[in-house]
């Protein structure tokens, strides 16, 4: 009988020293998922772009990748700011309060002759949709045919020194472009600064019937809403470079059957734009984005023949104080093979 009780006690024994390897066991478990949870959290990684304007359509493609999770996806948490007219993306992601922007191409081009060292990832418009606008009727077919009227144009804007170099434009009267379109409305004879995926819309708003000349027409064509990092940057995260391009690019593929959608997103986060508006911009802008070479070639892509070309014509006109290669500033490395 004694010899049963110590058994059951050897027994008793063995099986609490099982019970409790097993919860160590399974404490180890649970801790090891805790770790692996907490890795992969942590895999996700912060970082901000900062748009060259109010959102707009001209920015569905990186409301698209946000709202569709490609971001995400790609272990990108994005923080998207607003830009405006006293909002310099280059500026900002140069001073390091951001890890990418949007620019036009001559900008970034002007910032490296400032001695800011930029690099293009993906050109979201393979032209520029910058155009003057007039009253119907008035004529206007070449750029010289401006001249004896008054020409509303934001001054220093790169493209209206392009144009007073190659053609003369003595005769013009130059105001200030505000933004505003009170005055050109009023005067039927004027002329003002556009572009052709938003003015011409306000102007059937309005009543005013309109014709655009393209400022491209003149030869002076830059991609425009270039995605853009440092070369610093770029150096030191090409991982994060290359998640965030993908998913940019994505976005975009996505933003051309998803558009209505993603504008309505876009009025929300800029309420003083209608989604009417913001639906004329998507359809005009649609062949910058999607045609030309990025029909063949797929989204974003960008040549140096163009960077050069755009360079030249900066020097030519002495807004580049000296030649540089352009092979340095654009990279398209980072965007997915086209099939």
């Amino acid at each position: 009988m004694e010899i049963v009780k110590w058994k059951q006690k050897g027994v008793l024994a063995s099986m609490l020293a099982m019970s409790l390897m097993l919860a160590a066991c399974g404490g180890e478990n649970a801790s090891n998922t805790e770790s692996e949870t907490a890795s992969t959290e942590s895999k996700t990684e912060d970082v901000k772009l900062v748009l060259n304007w109010f959102p707009k359509s001209q920015h569905g493609g990186v409301y698209s990748a946000v709202e569709e999770n490609a971001f995400e996806e790609n272990g990108l948490n994005v923080e998207v700011e607003p830009g405006g007219p006293q909002v310099s993306p280059i500026q900002i992601v140069a001073a390091g309060d951001a890890q990418f922007g949007l620019a036009h191409a001559d900008q970034m081009l002007i910032a490296r002759n400032q001695g800011i060292d930029l690099v293009a990832v993906a050109a979201t418009m393979q032209g520029s949709p910058q155009a003057f606008m007039f009253h119907k009727g008035e004529g206007i077919q070449d750029f010289e045919d401006l001249n004896g009227r008054e020409v509303f144009v934001q001054p220093g804007i790169t493209y209206w020194d392009f144009l007073k170099s190659k053609y003369d434009l003595s005769k013009v009267t130059e105001l200030g472009y505000n933004g505003q379109h009170v005055n050109f409305i009023d005067n039927k004879t004027s002329v003002t600064q556009s572009f052709l995926t938003s003015e011409p819309f306000f102007m059937e708003q309005e009543n005013v019937p309109v014709e655009t000349l393209l400022v491209s027409e003149s030869g002076y064509d830059p991609y425009n809403v270039v995605l853009f990092v440092t070369k610093d940057y770029l150096e030191s995260n090409k991982e994060t470079v290359q998640k965030f391009v993908a998913s940019y690019v994505e976005g975009w593929e996505s933003y051309e059957d998803s558009a209505g959608t993603i504008n309505e997103v876009i009025v929300e986060e800029n309420p003083n734009i209608e989604l009417e508006a913001l639906n004329f911009e998507t359809e005009t802008q649609h062949d910058y984005v999607y045609g030309m070479d990025a029909a063949e070639h797929g989204i974003g892509y960008m040549t140096q023949e163009r960077w050069d070309t755009l360079k030249n014509q900066l020097l030519d006109i002495g807004l580049l104080e000296e030649d540089f290669e352009t092979s340095d500033m654009f990279s398209t490395e980072f965007l997915p093979e086209h099939h």
